[in-house]
C-alpha cells in the first residue's frame, strides 16, 4: 500500500472511532477550546454532548437539522502537526464537497480535504514545536454545507499550538542550561559554554550530538538517566527550572515551560543555583552526602528513620522549603509528639531533610525524617533547592 494510501485508511479509521464515541468527542470539543455561537449552545439541563447529538438528529419536518462542528484536533496539547498527524475538523454529517475550507492563521502551506463528515488540513511541512495557530471555520451562506444542505450556523474556531517536542530536545536545552548534571555538544561543534542553541534540525524538535556525565556524580545519580526517556532526573530538572521561573512545579513540560525555556535559551539564562544532589545512606554509620556542580560540599553523620517508621528508599525531588517550622505528628504507641526544626526541605510526602538535637547522629532513630546536627543542617539547606533529587538508599 503506498504512504498516501496509508494516510487515507488512516483518516478513515480515526473518522470511523470519533463517529463510534460520538459523545467523548463532543467533550473533546469544549475542552480543546472550539467556541461555537449561541445556536450551538447546550440548553440548561442538557448535557453538551447529548443536545448536539439530538439537535444534530431533528429539524423542521422537510429541512435538514444544522451542521454542527463536533471538535478540532490537535487540541493544545502535546500532539504534533505533520502529515501523519494532521489537523482534524469533524461535522455533524457529511460535507458538500464544494464546501469552502477552514482558515489557519498564520497562515500555513498545505491542503484541505474532504473525508466524509470530516476536514483534514495536510501541511506541507511539519509546523514548528510550539507554533500557534487560529482556526477560523466560515457559517452562513458562504460557509460550510453538508451534503442535505445544512448550514452551519455560527462560525466556529480554535486556538492551538502545536505539540511534538520530544524528550531529548528538552534534555538537550535543559542540560545548555545547567539543570541537569550532563554536558551536551551539539553536532556542529559549538562550544558548549557558548550560546544555546534553539534551533530545530529534526521533526521534534531534536538536534544530533552527543550528551556527557560531567565528572564527580555518583552511580546512584548516572543509573537514572536514559537520554530520551522520562525519568525522575528529568522531573526534577523541570521543577527546579519552573521554580527559578514562577511555574508551577508540575515536574512536566507544558506549553508554558516551554515557551520560558525557549526564552531563557535565547537569552543564555543558566540556573543561577547550580546543580545538587543528596544522597542519604542507610549504611551504618549512616550519612548525608551532597554533590554541588560535581564535587562533594557536605559529607556527615545522619540519622533516618527507626524500624517502626523507616525513611523510604528511592530518589525523590525536594518539593516544599520552610526555613523553620514544627514538625507535628503521632508516635507509634498513638502519642502526639510537636517538634521544632530548622531548615526544613521536604522531599517526599511529609519526610524531609531538617535539623533535630539528639544526642548522637548515623543511626536509625528518627520518626522517618533525615535529621541532621543543627550546624550541618544549616550548612546543607542553600544547596536543597527546589528540584534537587534526594536519593536514599539501604
Amino acid at each position: 500500500m503506498s504512504q498516501q494510501a496509508s494516510r487515507i485508511e488512516a483518516r478513515r479509521v480515526k473518522v470511523a472511532m470519533l463517529a463510534a464515541v460520538t459523545a467523548g468527542v463532543l467533550a473533546a470539543a469544549t475542552a480543546s477550546a472550539v467556541h461555537l455561537g449561541a445556536a450551538a449552545r447546550h440548553q440548561p439541563g442538557t448535557a453538551p454532548g447529548a443536545h448536539a447529538v439530538q439537535a444534530a438528529n431533528r429539524g423542521r419536518a422537510g429541512s435538514p437539522a444544522p451542521l454542527r462542528v463536533l471538535s478540532v484536533s490537535p487540541a493544545d496539547s502535546a500532539d504534533p502537526v505533520t502529515a501523519a498527524d494532521p489537523v482534524q475538523v469533524v461535522f455533524s454529517a457529511p460535507l458538500a464537497a464544494g464546501s469552502p475550507r477552514p482558515v489557519l492563521r498564520p497562515a500555513v502551506r498545505g491542503q484541505w480535504d474532504i473525508d466524509g463528515n470530516t476536514m483534514v488540513f495536510t501541511p506541507a511541512a511539519p509546523l514548528a514545536p510550539a507554533a500557534r495557530e487560529t482556526l477560523r471555520i466560515p457559517a452562513g451562506y458562504s460557509g460550510e454545507r453538508s451534503t442535505t444542505g445544512a448550514r452551519l450556523v455560527a462560525p466556529a474556531s480554535a486556538v492551538f499550538q502545536a505539540g511534538g517536542w520530544s524528550v531529548l530536545r528538552l534534555e538537550q536545552l535543559l542540560a545548555q542550561l545547567g539543570y541537569l548534571p550532563l554536558t551536551w555538544v551539539p553536532q556542529n561543534g559549538a562550544s558548549a559554554g557558548g550560546p544555546v542553541d534553539v534551533s530545530y534540525a529534526q521533526p521534534g524538535g531534536a538536534t544530533a550530538g552527543s550528551f556527557s556525565w560531567q565528572s564527580g556524580y555518583p552511580a546512584a545519580l548516572t543509573s537514572l538517566w536514559q537520554p530520551g526517556q522520562p525519568g525522575v532526573v528529568l522531573t526534577g530538572a523541570l521543577m527546579a527550572f519552573a521554580a527559578d521561573h514562577g511555574l508551577p512545579m508540575t515536574g512536566t513540560a507544558t506549553s508554558a515551560l516551554w515557551q520560558a525555556l525557549l526564552s531563557a535559551a535565547a537569552q543564555n539564562e543558566r540556573n543561577p543555583d547550580g546543580y545538587t544532589y543528596a544522597l542519604v545512606s542507610k549504611a551504618q554509620p549512616e550519612t548525608l552526602t551532597v554533590f554541588h556542580n560535581g564535587r562533594v560540599v557536605v559529607h556527615g553523620l545522619a540519622n533516618t528513620g527507626a524500624p517502626a517508621t523507616p525513611t523510604p528508599d528511592g530518589t525523590f525531588p525536594v518539593y516544599l522549603r520552610n526555613r523553620s517550622q514544627v514538625m507535628r505528628g503521632l508516635m507509634p504507641d498513638g502519642t502526639p509528639y510537636a517538634d521544632p526544626v530548622q531548615f526544613v526541605s521536604f522531599f517526599s510526602g511529609d519526610y524531609a531533610v531538617h535539623s533535630m538535637s539528639r544526642p548522637s547522629y548515623g543511626s536509625p532513630q528518627s520518626l522517618g525524617c533525615v535529621e541532621l546536627p543543627l550546624s550541618e543542617a544549616r550548612t546543607v539547606w542553600p544547596y536543597l533547592t527546589y528540584g534537587t533529587l534526594v536519593t536514599v538508599t539501604g
